[in-house]
């Protein structure tokens, strides 16, 4: 993972808006309408450049491919990996429960209400090994016309995946997550042999407590989360620690979060997994003042964290000032060499997504770099 001793670098959590057009095919595509397989790759391609050229010029040094061959961060593996041939699920969410007109609202939206969610039905096994080296090639190819401080690629973690997809063949949960983790180290490999930083995206250690695990007790629950990052950290043994980021998440829509867990409820679990670096969201209202929370625990040695200093739900563009306060606020308590500046979450986690115009999201990002220009100025001189 990326150090600097600097300056504040900056990044984000890897979903960006995809153009029109790619959108719509990718919906067709969803929907089971035939799609040439070539006319896709090709546009896909093109979408790369076009958002790593976007990023690079909103000041972003960590750059991903927006995640543009995706139909989501974690539905995308149905397609690459067999055994998830069974009936689709269904989830509540706490927090929303509580607020029927909204939670219609949120499962209506264009992006979550097209996903595709087949329980695993029949054993796990890599089904395309060629997406992850093709997803590499055309970032990697990307980034080779841009400056960039490095490049990174998001993959969903076995925790997630067992979330979304349904157990419906394996004798436990334990036999499920084990079986997910060895399908997935392919494309973890991929990624990392490629010399790019992987980022594990796990909003099951946060997301997962108010979802799939909501009728534990906390305690339960954080058995779970643990046999989550067993599952991942084996899935991982191949890969250093220093080429890995993770990625925490309560869950990329705008609701109430009032049954998110408390970040002080798992940060002692988060710290057990591989990656060096951790991303979360820590710019919305409901995690805004979990800084805090660096005043008594103590960042272990070589981990880096990547608060979220932008919100991914809000067309309000942050104001650098701002932006440099929140990273200042992590900064003074762990170390300015270990925060880089991230943003919550994604802006296009499911094909679709619209809560932040596009225009928007680059601005947010523009807005970033020259908050951490001014931390920077603070903290380094």
């Amino acid at each position: 993972m990326q150090r600097s001793t600097e300056r504040f670098l900056t990044t984000h959590t890897g979903s960006l808006p995809r153009p029109d057009d790619l959108i719509r095919t990718m919906y067709a595509k969803e929907a089971g309408v035939p799609v040439e397989p070539a006319a896709l790759a090709e546009r896909v391609r093109a979408a790369v450049a076009e958002v790593v050229k976007k990023q690079a010029a909103a000041g972003i040094d960590l750059i991903n491919d927006g995640e543009m061959s995706k139909p989501s961060y974690a539905t995308y593996i149905k397609d690459r990996l067999d055994g998830f041939g069974g009936s689709g699920n269904t989830f509540v969410y706490q927090d929303l429960a509580e607020f029927p007109r909204l939670e219609k609202r949120v499962f209506g939206d264009p992006g979550r209400s097209r996903r595709k969610t087949p329980a695993c039905n029949a054993p796990i096994g890599l089904r395309d090994a060629q997406a992850a080296a093709t997803d590499v090639a055309n970032l990697k190819a990307a980034l080779a016309d841009v400056t960039a401080a490095g490049g990174f690629m998001s993959a969903a973690s076995p925790g997630v995946i067992g979330l979304f997809f349904r157990n419906e063949h394996y004798p436990s949960q334990e036999a499920y997550l084990a079986a997910i983790a060895e399908a997935m180290r392919h494309e973890y490999e991929t990624i990392a042999q490629a010399g790019l930083v992987l980022q594990i995206d796990c909003p099951d250690l946060a997301m997962g407590r108010h979802i799939q695990y909501a009728d534990l007790s906390l305690a339960e629950f954080r058995k779970r989360a643990r046999l989550h990052v067993e599952a991942l950290n084996h899935a991982l043994c191949n890969i250093s620690p220093e080429q890995l980021r993770l990625h925490l998440c309560w869950g990329n829509y705008e609701g109430p979060h009032h049954r998110d867990v408390p970040l002080a409820d798992i940060i002692d679990i988060v710290f057990m997994t591989k990656p060096n670096a951790i991303s979360f969201e820590a710019a919305n209202p409901r995690h805004a003042h979990e800084w805090a929370l660096f005043e008594r625990v103590t960042l272990p040695d070589g981990k880096l964290l990547i608060p979220g200093v932008i919100e991914s739900k809000s067309n309000f563009i942050e104001h650098p000032e701002l932006i440099a306060q929140r990273i200042g606020c992590y900064a003074r308590l762990v170390g300015a060499e270990n925060v880089i500046a991230g943003s919550d979450c994604g802006y296009g986690t499911w094909v679709g997504q619209a809560a932040v115009d596009p225009d928007v999201v680059f601005a947010k990002l523009a807005a970033m770099a020259e908050g951490a220009r001014i931390a920077s100025r603070e903290f380094w001189g």
